[in-house]
Order: C-alpha cells, then sequence, then structure tokens
C-alpha cells in the first residue's frame, strides 16, 4: 500500500515506515503529524485518484527532526570588472517517518 502526498509544494510516494526529508513544518519533535492532502492512494493493486485529494484519505507522520541541509555556495563574478560575490545558503527541512495511512 502506498500514497502519494503533498506537502511544501512538492509531491511524495510514501509508503508505512518511509522516511522522507520536506520542506519546514512548524512542528516539535516528535509531535505526530496528519497529512490530509493526498493525492492517490494504491491499495492491493487498486489505485485510487483524487479530485484533487481523496475523501477521508489521511497520512500519519512522526517528526524525528527539525535541521538544515547541507551549505550550498553561490559564487557570482563578472570578469574584468572586480566583481565578485560570495553567498551562503542552508535550506531548513523536516524529517519525516510514515506510520499510518489511512484511506
Amino acid at each position: 500500500m502506498y500514497a502519494i502526498i503533498e506537502t511544501g509544494g512538492k509531491q511524495y510516494r510514501v509508503q508505512e515506515g518511509d522516511t522522507l526529508f520536506v520542506e519546514k513544518l512548524e512542528v516539535a519533535e516528535g509531535d505526530v503529524i496528519t497529512i490530509d492532502n493526498v493525492l492517490a492512494v494504491s491499495k492491493d493493486g487498486n489505485l485510487t485518484l483524487g479530485a484533487p485529494t481523496v475523501e477521508g484519505a489521511k497520512v500519519e507522520a512522526k517528526v524525528l527532526a527539525q535541521g538544515k541541509a547541507k551549505k550550498v555556495i553561490v559564487f557570482k563574478f563578472k570578469r574584468k570588472k572586480d566583481y565578485r560575490k560570495k553567498q551562503g545558503h542552508r535550506q531548513p527541512f523536516t524529517k519525516l517517518v510514515i506510520e499510518k495511512i489511512n484511506a
């Protein structure tokens, strides 16, 4: 059994027990969240598609951690013009583990 969920503007295919990194959610570590934005559910080979979401389908996930990804360096320059600009960026994330899919 798997489900396709949407969170943070991205879509994920999840099964029970999966661990995934999503865009930062404002929840504390250890909390259980319910994701109602379920786009599709597959159970025993039967695929149920939503229009746009599947009615009554929910995915429960536990928050394992809040963190930041590795630093990405953004370096801009223009030759012969003495222009250099160096920036760093660390994208915040929430680490989830999928506990249950209710369809």
